[in-house]
């Protein structure tokens, strides 16, 4: 595959030179203390510097130990990405001075991490059937604290420093060099965050730095060894890890191109400047000095504890897409509901209160109903799904429409009021939204429009496709309560047409 390089995400062209990058993803475990103390673990928003204790300062004397519920989460996705898991697995300190490590070092694992050799299946993601095939190897999985967050007040000469995350627990994934563009890159993460909400494992949420990614990149010439890699540090969305690479594969194709090295580096991105930038020297394993922790004991992981974990997981994205498609949602719907926990939490509640009416749509309909009504009503009031729906209230608006009680134009009107808890049969009695299916009714509601448009009638009755303009006169006058089905083929019937058109 050749290489592909951008100015901006965008615009490509081809290069005589390989693509090859390597991801180490971050993840912050949902746990509700840190990884070696009882300090709250989720600090984002909160006053710099209110949620840290002796361990996670630093500070002499201070003995860390291990938060178990971590280690459970750690090896709940660990097997979900079909690693091996080591059944004794120790903590390394892993030394570097920089000022969000009070320690200066930060406990980490080395040598026998908790998951190795697993792998994603990109085929596997929501919409990417282009990629089935495309197997990419996770080298490993390990837990590690997160270090706290350096701030740089605009102007200053300083910078601030925020605690609060430090001891925070991590999840870090390494993939194999298997990945070869920046789209390949970005479905890798989305079906990685899909994966660790569906497990409860994490929020993943990049604009919380919930979820970090650092980037290795390189190139070569097809068949060559792997060249020189260059890391791009603490990218915090998927449009920027896209945008990152491609920018610094045009950078290392250019210098290719004209004779001169890639220096084995660490660079950041200028989101504002679309490229890439100087950090430092790349550091290797021995720059880190690993060595066994000394206060923490090595993590035994007994074997049948670890199949237990696997059995009683929730289900993946993917196992939920074939559910849905059995059941007889399309494809393109069952992708949009799986791949997102919150909105399978809310359309699978939707599901079982349809089954308390017996005129609920299909399971079919339903996704349609959900994926276009409801999440457009959601999105229009600036709501999401997180919070949750009123499943109840929203089956029985579904039922009133799908037997024709109301029509789909009603049940829309009314989908603001519902999803606030609303009772839908108590808006249509209240209301007289009832729609009308009489037909003695509605023939003398399409009789008098008739008289009252005499043009349009001649029009629809020289072309057939006129008879809409009038279908729209009746539901007007009938303030779209009449059973549009119905008033077609009245309509049909009095103009003289074969069939409803």
């Amino acid at each position: 595959m050749s290489a592909t390089t951008a100015s901006s995400a965008g615009s490509f062209e081809t290069v005589p030179f390989e693509t090859v990058i390597g991801l180490e993803v971050h993840l912050a475990l949902r746990t509700r203390s840190k990884l070696f103390c009882g300090c709250v673990a989720d600090t984002f928003g909160a006053e710099p510097n209110h949620h840290v204790c002796p361990v996670c300062l630093g500070l002499p004397g201070a003995l860390p130990v291990a938060n178990a519920q971590a280690v459970k989460l750690a090896v709940r996705l660990a097997t979900a990405l079909g690693c091996a898991i080591a059944p004794l697995s120790p903590f390394a300190r892993k030394h570097y001075v920089y000022p969000d490590a009070p320690k200066n070092y930060q406990i980490s694992q080395h040598a026998d991490p908790i998951g190795e050799r697993g792998a994603v299946d990109l085929g596997d993601g929501a919409g990417c059937d282009a990629l089935a095939g495309r197997v990419i190897g996770i080298e490993r999985c390990h837990l590690e604290e997160d270090a706290g967050r350096l701030m740089h007040p605009p102007y200053a000469p300083y910078s601030l420093v925020d605690l609060n995350r430090a001891g925070a627990p991590l999840l870090e994934l390494v993939t194999a060099p298997d990945l070869r563009s920046p789209a390949e890159a970005r479905a890798f993460l989305e079906q990685v965050r899909s994966l660790a909400r569906a497990l409860h494992v994490s929020d993943a949420t990049p604009e919380q730095g919930k979820m970090r990614a650092d980037v290795n990149v390189s190139l070569r010439r097809p068949g060559d060894p792997l060249g020189t890699k260059v890391e791009i540090k603490n990218l915090n969305s998927f449009k920027s890890v896209e945008a990152a690479l491609a920018s610094e594969v045009k950078r290392q194709a250019r210098r290719l191109a004209d004779g001169l090295p890639i220096e084995q580096e660490t660079r950041g991105w200028n989101e504002g400047g679309q490229r890439t930038y100087v950090l430092r020297g790349k550091e290797g394993a021995e720059d880190y000095r690993y060595l066994p922790d000394p206060d923490l004991p090595v993590l035994r992981l007994d074997p049948a504890w670890v199949d237990e974990l696997r059995r009683s997981a929730p289900p993946t994205p993917a196992q939920v897409r074939a559910r849905y498609l059995e059941a007889g949602l399309r494809r393109a719907e069952a992708d949009m509901i799986a791949f997102d926990a919150d909105a399978v939490a809310a359309f699978d509640a939707l599901l079982a209160a349809s089954a308390d009416h017996e005129h609920a749509p299909t399971p079919a309909g339903l996704a349609t109903w959900f994926t276009v009504e409801v999440t457009g009503a959601l999105h229009a009031e600036g709501r999401g799904l997180g919070a949750g729906l009123p499943a109840a209230p929203l089956a029985a608006l579904a039922a009133l429409a799908a037997r024709g009680t109301i029509s789909g134009p009603t049940a829309k009107a009314l989908l603001p009021e519902v999803l606030a808890g609303a009772d839908p049969a108590a808006l249509v009695a209240a209301r007289g939204l009832a729609q009308i299916t009489d037909t003695d009714a509605l023939g003398d509601l399409v009789d008098e429009v008739m008289a009252a448009h005499p043009d349009v009638v001649a029009a629809a009755r020289a072309q057939p496709k006129a008879l809409n303009a009038l279908m729209g006169r009746v539901m007007a006058a009938s303030r779209g309560q009449a059973k549009p089905e119905a008033v077609r083929a009245l309509l049909a019937e009095r103009l003289g047409h074969a069939s409803p058109d």
